[in-house]
């Protein structure tokens, strides 16, 4: 008897551990914790964010998009709650460009206006529509991803994320504007093309000086 209640117990156990190692999910790059903090100091400002009330400026965005976080950077009290949301405002033609979030599920509500969104699967599927005001489109997790505004208004949206600090990875930057870069011929060989056309795709990337 003893035996199956040793034997009950560890399996009991393994499932408990496997469970918690398996529901552990990085909310952040990293996470210094704050030895610091005091619950007698909170306040409701902790909790309280006001940014998303108005459109952001696009104009000075190259792609006509501008992203305004209301995330755990911008509400402390967010923290440990895994959730955060953003408000994205679109130019006429504006383009929130293929990127993805590697710690977060996306779901947008369209504000005003009309967009064309997408995603792509792993196995390189493209899973597209237009959306209208009051519409909802969902993207996967780590999936990348894009919002463009085809139309000659301007367009808004309100994306919750599943992650107190989604991140975000856009493409273009990421690979030719990294620091320190990412050599030449490597990215020369991934897209087929010259060193001289890597060169060119570079100089866009860049930060100017």
């Amino acid at each position: 008897m003893a035996t199956s209640m040793n034997h009950l117990f560890i399996t009991i156990f393994l499932m408990a551990a496997y469970t918690a190692i398996a529901e552990t999910n990085m909310l952040q790059d990293l996470c210094v914790a704050d030895l610091s903090n005091d619950p007698a100091k909170v306040t409701p400002e902790d909790f309280y964010f006001i940014g998303l009330a108005n459109a952001a400026a696009t104009t000075n965005s190259s792609m006509g998009s501008a992203v305004t976080g209301a995330n755990v950077e911008k509400i402390p009290g967010l923290n440990m709650m895994g959730v955060s949301i953003s408000r994205i405002d679109y130019a006429p033609g504006g383009l929130n460009p293929p990127h993805f979030h590697p710690r977060a599920s996306e779901a947008i509500f369209v504000l005003e206006g009309r967009l064309f969104v997408g995603f792509v699967t792993t196995s390189g599927k493209l899973i597209s529509k237009h959306l209208n005001k009051g519409d909802v489109f969902v993207f996967p997790k780590a999936l990348l991803h894009f919002q463009q505004n085809p139309n000659t208004a301007t367009a808004s949206v309100i994306a919750a994320f599943d992650s107190q600090l989604p991140g975000t990875q856009v493409v273009g930057p990421a690979l030719f504007g990294a620091n320190p870069p990412i050599p030449d011929d490597l990215l020369a060989k991934a897209f087929q093309l010259g060193p001289q056309e890597i060169q060119k795709i570079k100089g866009k990337f860049q930060p100017k000086k």
